[in-house]
C-alpha cells in the first residue's frame, strides 16, 4: 500500500427519523480505505457543513490520516478562536473519521486501539415519557419487560406539560414550563413509580437544566428517598459553581456535562468530584481524542462516563461511544434512543442491543457505514426545534 494521504473531505446531511445529523467522510489515495465521523449539531447543521467543507477540507487535504493527535492539535488553532460548538462538532467529524481510518489501517476495532474491551457490551438507559403518571409507569413496564434495568423517567417532556399557565397578553411563542410545578410533579411522579416498581430497577431524571440553582437543590435533596441511579443535567452550564452547595447538602448522584465545550467547564468539577457521572456529548468536545482523555481524566478521580447518546446523534456517533464505553474501566452507563430500522438501512453495522446491553461489533474501525444513495433521500430540513425556546409562564426566555 502507497503512503497515505488524505484525498477528499466533505459532508452528508440526512434527516431518516426527522432529526438532521451531519456525518463527514474523510477519503484517502487509497479508495477503498476511507472514514467516517459524527459531527451533528441539529441546531446549525449548516454552519458545521461550511466549517468541514469550506474550511477544515482544504486544510486537511493531503495530510496523512494516521496521524489524528497532530491533526486534532493543529485544527483546533487554525482558526484561532476555538472551544465553541459549531468548529467541535466540525472536528469531531474529522477526528472520528481518522479514527475509523486507523482501524480500517490496522485491521481492528477501534476499541483495540483503546487497550481492548473492559466488558463486552455498554449497559444502556432508555427514556420513559408518558402524559400521566399511569402512562410514564406503563412505559417503564414495557422497557423492563424488553430488558432494560436502567430507566429515565420524565413526565410531558423536559420542565413537564399540562400545569396551568398564567402568562401576560402578547406573551411570546416558546416552551413554557413552570418551574414549581414542574419540581412537584417531578416528586409526585417518583413517589408513584417506587410505590409499584419497588427499590430494585434503576430510575433516572432529566432536568434538562431547566431549574434556576436553589429550585435544583431543592429537588436533589426531594429525591433523595427514590434513590436515583442519577439526576441529569440539574443546572446549565452558566451555574456550575453552584454545585458545590448543591453537593454539600444532599446525596443525589448527579450528571452533567451535554452542554459543555471547554475543558474548562469539566476541569473544576471533576477535580472537586462535585459529580459522579461525565455526559459530554463527544461531537461537541472534538471528537474521540478529547474525549479518551477526558475518560483517563474523570478514572483518576472517581467519576465515571454517561456519554450524551440522544436522537440527534448519528449512528456513527452512537458506535464511537459504545467502543469508548466498553474499552473504559470507569465506565458507568450509556444513553441510548434506540435505532430504527430506517436508520440501520442507511447505517449498516449499527451497533445492536440485547437485553439492555449494547454490543459493538468486531468489524475494523467503527464498524459502521453509510449508503449515501438511501441517506440522500431523507433530506434535513434546517428547523429549530421549539424545546430551545424555553421561557417562564410570564414569558421570560430561559437558558436550557
Amino acid at each position: 500500500m502507497n503512503t497515505l494521504s488524505i484525498r477528499d473531505v466533505r459532508t452528508i446531511l440526512t434527516a431518516p427519523e426527522g432529526i438532521d445529523l451531519v456525518v463527514v467522510k474523510v477519503e484517502t489515495n487509497e479508495p477503498s480505505i476511507y472514514g467516517l465521523g459524527c459531527a451533528t449539531f441539529t441546531q446549525r447543521s449548516l454552519a458545521v457543513q461550511t466549517a468541514v467543507d469550506a474550511y477544515l477540507k482544504p486544510f486537511l487535504i493531503g495530510k496523512d490520516p494516521l496521524c489524528s493527535e497532530d491533526i486534532w492539535q493543529s485544527a483546533i488553532v487554525s482558526a484561532y478562536w476555538r472551544n465553541g460548538p459549531v468548529l467541535g462538532n466540525a472536528l469531531s467529524g474529522v477526528d472520528m473519521a481518522l479514527w475509523d481510518i486507523k482501524g480500517k489501517v490496522a485491521g481492528m476495532p477501534v476499541y483495540q486501539l483503546l487497550g481492548g474491551k473492559c466488558r463486552e457490551a455498554a449497559a444502556v438507559y432508555r427514556h420513559a415519557d408518558g402524559k400521566d403518571k399511569q402512562a410514564v409507569l406503563e412505559r417503564v413496564l414495557a422497557l423492563r419487560e424488553e430488558g432494560y434495568r436502567y430507566i429515565r423517567c420524565q413526565m410531558g417532556g423536559y420542565g413537564g406539560r399540562g400545569h396551568v399557565l398564567h402568562t401576560p397578553e402578547g406573551a411570546q411563542p416558546g416552551a413554557y414550563f413552570d418551574p414549581a410545578a414542574y419540581t412537584r410533579s417531578v416528586v409526585r411522579l417518583f413517589d408513584f413509580l417506587r410505590t409499584h416498581l419497588g427499590p430494585d430497577l434503576e430510575l433516572l431524571h432529566d432536568t434538562h437544566e431547566r431549574l434556576m440553582p436553589v429550585d435544583a437543590l431543592r429537588l436533589a435533596k426531594e429525591m433523595e428517598p427514590y434513590h436515583l441511579f442519577f439526576l441529569e443535567d440539574i443546572l446549565p452550564p452558566e451555574e456550575i459553581d453552584w454545585l458545590r452547595v448543591i453537593r454539600n447538602q444532599c446525596a443525589t448522584p448527579l450528571a452533567l456535562g451535554e452542554l459543555f465545550n471547554n475543558p474548562r467547564e469539566w476541569l473544576p468539577l471533576v477535580r472537586e468530584q462535585l459529580i459522579d457521572y461525565i455526559r459530554v456529548h463527544i461531537s461537541q468536545i472534538g471528537g474521540l481524542t478529547p474525549a479518551r482523555k477526558l475518560a483517563v481524566l474523570c478514572e483518576s478521580f472517581g467519576v465515571k462516563t454517561a456519554w450524551h447518546g440522544p436522537g440527534d446523534v448519528s449512528p456513527i456517533g452512537h458506535a464511537a461511544n459504545v467502543h469508548l464505553d466498553v474499552a473504559s474501566p470507569n465506565f458507568g452507563i450509556q444513553e441510548w434512543c434506540g435505532l430504527s430500522e430506517r436508520l440501520q438501512e442507511i447505517f449498516p453495522g449499527c451497533p445492536q442491543v440485547k437485553d439492555g446491553y449494547v454490543y459493538p461489533n468486531d468489524q475494523p474501525g467503527w464498524g459502521i457505514d453509510i449508503d449515501e444513495a438511501k441517506a440522500l433521500t431523507h433530506p434535513c430540513s434546517h428547523k429549530l426545534p421549539q424545546w430551545t425556546q424555553a421561557r417562564l409562564p410570564d414569558g421570560t426566555a430561559v437558558r436550557p
